[in-house]
């Protein structure tokens, strides 16, 4: 038997009871229990029935699942506690002033410039728009506990199977990120931490998909630039990788190409976060191509030894404009081969 304690209960709660009955059956190999005064997520099994499936696949529900509760119990109900917390790092009120800076601009920013769209002709592109901002804000910003949730809720008003018309899923979008525009820093510190985690909370896929999610982003984006709308061309182009690194877990390579692509695009977030390397300036439209090339072929070698069939074309890099490195960066991203 394996279990992870959530929260301390000093006193019997009716309602967290109730809220923890709810929860059980969205679960399929763990429960929810209490020892004494503690909540817990419970795992167990018999002997003939405990193949290495079965315990790789319950061990990693009790760790993100749990991982995820304890935060959002003690925040919704104010009778609970919070306990073992020794797998949260603390950051610094520094990072945490650059990371909530960050969140407020990139919302309003995106926020008033869907305002200047016709939000019936525009809608695809709005829908664009806003799921690249919630994959933006879950990589950069890191958020955990009801942050999170808040902004899992956000995606899940977009990609939730109902008979809701783009332009309502929009609003659906907006009002959420509205409301997220609303917190103070007292609120969303809290909730800007590190946490060691042992299993992925999502799963691995074929370089196929990744390859399939770039390219269908690929295709909607010749309208946009033609038509001079740069700034939905270049979230478009985002989308598609972003997607893949929201949704999936990536091997490790492709983790880090991804963030050499978030460092060419938003390099002031990164500098700001003390980062030395400054790859692109969008004042002056200027590439440190080398020092991009030269970090590309570093992550390429680094790894060349698991993925020996990987490669990276860096003299296929078109360094125009914004645009033009993106498409054709994320293009090389889907030829590459991870096959052993």
């Amino acid at each position: 038997m394996l279990f992870r304690s959530l929260a301390r209960m000093p006193q019997p709660s009716v309602p967290v009871m109730r809220r923890l009955l709810d929860m059980n059956f969205n679960l399929y190999y763990c429960r929810y229990a209490l020892d004494k005064d503690r909540l817990c997520m419970r795992f167990d099994s018999s002997i003939k029935s405990a193949n290495p499936n079965k315990l790789y696949y319950g061990l990693r529900e009790l760790a993100t699942k749990a991982d995820k509760m304890d935060d959002l119990l003690v925040q919704e109900f104010a009778s609970l506690q919070t306990i073992d917390t020794e797998h949260v790092i603390e950051i610094p009120a520094a990072e945490k002033e650059v990371k909530y800076n960050f969140l407020q601009q990139s919302v309003k920013e995106t926020l008033d410039y869907i305002a200047s769209l016709d939000a019936e002709k525009f809608s695809g592109a709005i829908a664009y728009l806003l799921l690249t901002l919630a994959f933006r804000i879950d990589y950069l910003i890191c958020p955990e506990g009801k942050l999170l949730s808040e902004l899992e809720k956000i995606v899940e008003v977009y990609y939730k199977k109902d008979e809701k018309q783009t332009i309502e899923r929009n609003r659906g979008m907006i009002e959420g990120y509205t409301k997220l525009l609303e917190r103070t820093k007292e609120e969303v510190f809290p909730w800007l931490f590190r946490s060691r985690h042992t299993f992925a909370i999502v799963t691995p896929q074929h370089h196929k998909t990744i390859a399939d999610s770039i390219t269908g982003s690929h295709q909607n984006v010749p309208w946009y630039r033609d038509n001079q709308y740069p700034i939905i061309a270049n979230k478009v182009v985002e989308y598609g990788f972003s997607f893949c690194q929201y949704s999936y877990s990536l091997p490790k390579p492709l983790t880090e190409l991804f963030r050499l692509y978030m460092q060419v695009n938003y390099g002031h977030y990164f500098a700001a976060l003390g980062f030395g390397d400054s790859y692109y300036n969008a004042s002056t439209n200027k590439f440190d191509a080398e020092d991009i090339k030269e970090r590309i072929n570093e992550i390429i070698n680094e790894w060349r030894a698991k993925y020996p069939k990987m490669t990276f074309m860096t003299d296929q890099l078109r360094f125009d404009d914004l645009l033009q490195f993106n498409i054709s960066f994320t293009f090389e991203i889907t030829l590459m081969n991870f096959d052993a």
